[in-house]
Protein backbone atom coordinates (compact mmCIF):
# COMPACT_ATOMS: atom_id res chain seq x y z
CA UNK A 1 0.00 0.00 0.00
CA UNK A 2 2.58 2.36 0.96
CA UNK A 3 4.20 2.11 -2.69
CA UNK A 4 1.06 3.40 -4.27
CA UNK A 5 0.71 5.95 -1.57
CA UNK A 6 4.34 7.27 -2.17
CA UNK A 7 3.15 7.31 -6.36
CA UNK A 8 0.29 8.96 -5.75
CA UNK A 9 1.80 11.80 -4.12
CA UNK A 10 4.67 12.17 -6.01
CA UNK A 11 4.68 11.00 -9.71
CA UNK A 12 0.42 11.13 -10.49
CA UNK A 13 -1.17 13.03 -8.13
CA UNK A 14 -4.12 10.95 -8.49
CA UNK A 15 -4.64 11.10 -11.87
CA UNK A 16 -6.03 7.71 -13.73
CA UNK A 17 -4.62 6.02 -16.76
CA UNK A 18 -8.66 5.54 -18.03
CA UNK A 19 -9.72 8.80 -16.75
CA UNK A 20 -12.80 7.04 -15.38
CA UNK A 21 -14.58 8.73 -12.21
CA UNK A 22 -13.11 5.80 -9.73
CA UNK A 23 -10.08 5.57 -7.30
CA UNK A 24 -8.39 3.61 -4.72
CA UNK A 25 -8.49 4.03 -1.18
CA UNK A 26 -4.85 5.18 -0.94
CA UNK A 27 -5.67 8.47 -3.29
CA UNK A 28 -8.73 9.50 -0.37
CA UNK A 29 -6.12 8.71 2.23
CA UNK A 30 -3.78 11.37 0.52
CA UNK A 31 -6.24 13.67 -0.07
CA UNK A 32 -7.67 13.74 2.93
CA UNK A 33 -4.53 13.79 4.37
CA UNK A 34 -2.86 16.10 2.22
CA UNK A 35 -5.89 18.88 2.87
CA UNK A 36 -5.60 18.35 6.71
CA UNK A 37 -2.19 19.15 7.04
CA UNK A 38 -2.87 21.89 4.79
CA UNK A 39 -5.72 23.03 7.56
CA UNK A 40 -3.27 22.60 10.40
CA UNK A 41 -0.47 24.57 9.19
CA UNK A 42 -3.00 27.47 8.02
CA UNK A 43 -2.37 29.13 12.09
CA UNK A 44 1.29 28.99 11.64
CA UNK A 45 2.33 26.09 12.40
CA UNK A 46 1.59 22.30 12.80
CA UNK A 47 1.91 21.52 16.77
CA UNK A 48 1.45 18.18 18.47
CA UNK A 49 -2.35 18.24 18.99
CA UNK A 50 -2.39 18.87 15.27
CA UNK A 51 -0.35 16.17 14.32
CA UNK A 52 -1.98 13.38 16.57
CA UNK A 53 -5.83 14.47 15.52
CA UNK A 54 -4.58 14.12 11.78
CA UNK A 55 -3.05 10.41 12.71
CA UNK A 56 -6.05 9.93 14.58
CA UNK A 57 -8.32 10.82 12.16
CA UNK A 58 -6.52 8.60 9.54
CA UNK A 59 -6.81 5.30 12.03
CA UNK A 60 -10.30 6.21 12.48
CA UNK A 61 -11.84 7.05 8.99
CA UNK A 62 -9.34 4.86 7.50
CA UNK A 63 -8.84 1.78 9.66
CA UNK A 64 -5.26 1.75 9.22
CA UNK A 65 -2.22 1.41 11.67
CA UNK A 66 -0.17 3.43 13.44
CA UNK A 67 2.63 3.25 11.49
CA UNK A 68 0.73 3.95 8.36
CA UNK A 69 -0.98 6.72 9.59
CA UNK A 70 2.66 8.42 10.94
CA UNK A 71 3.97 7.48 7.30
CA UNK A 72 0.77 8.93 5.52
CA UNK A 73 1.14 12.55 7.90
CA UNK A 74 4.85 12.61 7.13
CA UNK A 75 4.45 12.08 3.28
CA UNK A 76 1.36 14.80 3.52
CA UNK A 77 3.43 17.30 5.21
CA UNK A 78 5.99 16.77 1.98
CA UNK A 79 3.41 17.05 -0.34
CA UNK A 80 1.73 20.58 0.87
CA UNK A 81 5.17 21.71 1.38
CA UNK A 82 5.56 21.38 -2.52
CA UNK A 83 2.33 22.13 -3.33
CA UNK A 84 1.66 25.31 -5.48
CA UNK A 85 -2.25 25.26 -4.31
CA UNK A 86 -4.80 23.69 -3.26
CA UNK A 87 -7.37 24.15 -6.20
CA UNK A 88 -5.42 22.07 -8.28
CA UNK A 89 -4.69 19.11 -6.28
CA UNK A 90 -8.48 19.04 -4.86
CA UNK A 91 -9.26 19.45 -8.89
CA UNK A 92 -7.88 16.37 -9.37
CA UNK A 93 -9.16 14.07 -7.11
CA UNK A 94 -12.39 15.79 -6.31
CA UNK A 95 -14.78 14.67 -9.44
CA UNK A 96 -13.49 10.54 -8.37
CA UNK A 97 -14.97 10.84 -5.00
CA UNK A 98 -18.79 10.69 -4.17
CA UNK A 99 -20.66 13.21 -2.27
CA UNK A 100 -20.47 11.40 1.28
CA UNK A 101 -16.41 10.92 0.85
CA UNK A 102 -16.23 14.72 0.13
CA UNK A 103 -18.02 15.31 3.51
CA UNK A 104 -16.01 12.99 5.64
CA UNK A 105 -12.68 15.59 4.62
CA UNK A 106 -14.76 18.04 5.44
CA UNK A 107 -14.96 16.34 8.73
CA UNK A 108 -11.88 15.34 9.15
CA UNK A 109 -11.21 18.88 8.65
CA UNK A 110 -13.23 20.56 10.94
CA UNK A 111 -11.42 18.12 13.22
CA UNK A 112 -7.94 19.38 12.75
CA UNK A 113 -8.98 23.03 12.82
CA UNK A 114 -10.63 22.55 15.75
CA UNK A 115 -7.71 20.43 17.44
CA UNK A 116 -6.24 23.37 19.38
CA UNK A 117 -9.69 24.57 20.64
CA UNK A 118 -9.74 27.98 18.72
CA UNK A 119 -10.58 28.50 14.64
CA UNK A 120 -8.13 30.78 12.94
CA UNK A 121 -9.65 33.25 10.31
CA UNK A 122 -7.31 31.52 7.89
CA UNK A 123 -8.46 28.04 8.66
CA UNK A 124 -11.96 28.96 8.17
CA UNK A 125 -11.62 30.24 5.08
CA UNK A 126 -9.64 27.26 3.98
CA UNK A 127 -12.88 25.18 5.07
CA UNK A 128 -15.27 27.35 2.95
CA UNK A 129 -13.10 27.09 -0.05
CA UNK A 130 -12.28 23.38 0.29
CA UNK A 131 -16.09 22.58 0.97
CA UNK A 132 -16.95 24.33 -2.31
CA UNK A 133 -14.46 23.28 -4.75
CA UNK A 134 -15.86 19.78 -3.55
CA UNK A 135 -19.29 20.41 -4.10
CA UNK A 136 -20.52 20.56 -0.47
CA UNK A 137 -23.09 23.03 0.34
CA UNK A 138 -22.54 26.00 3.15
CA UNK A 139 -24.92 24.38 5.63
CA UNK A 140 -23.53 20.52 5.25
CA UNK A 141 -20.03 22.06 6.18
CA UNK A 142 -22.07 23.78 8.83
CA UNK A 143 -23.97 21.16 10.46
CA UNK A 144 -20.33 18.86 10.44
CA UNK A 145 -18.60 21.83 11.97
CA UNK A 146 -21.71 21.36 14.88
CA UNK A 147 -21.16 17.63 14.91
CA UNK A 148 -17.08 18.40 15.66
CA UNK A 149 -17.68 21.03 18.29
CA UNK A 150 -20.18 18.79 20.44
CA UNK A 151 -18.02 15.84 20.01
CA UNK A 152 -15.06 17.54 21.41
CA UNK A 153 -17.11 19.49 24.02
CA UNK A 154 -16.21 18.25 27.83
CA UNK A 155 -18.21 16.37 29.14
CA UNK A 156 -20.90 18.46 31.26
CA UNK A 157 -20.15 21.72 29.39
Amino acid sequence: MWSKIRKFLFIGYGESDSGAKQHSLDELYIAAAALMVEAALLDGELDDDERATIVAACKSHFSIDCETAHKLLDEAVIRQENAVDIHSFVNKFAPKFDHDERLKIVEMLWEVVYADGELHPYEANLLRRVSGLLGIKDQESGDVRKSVLNRQAPAGA
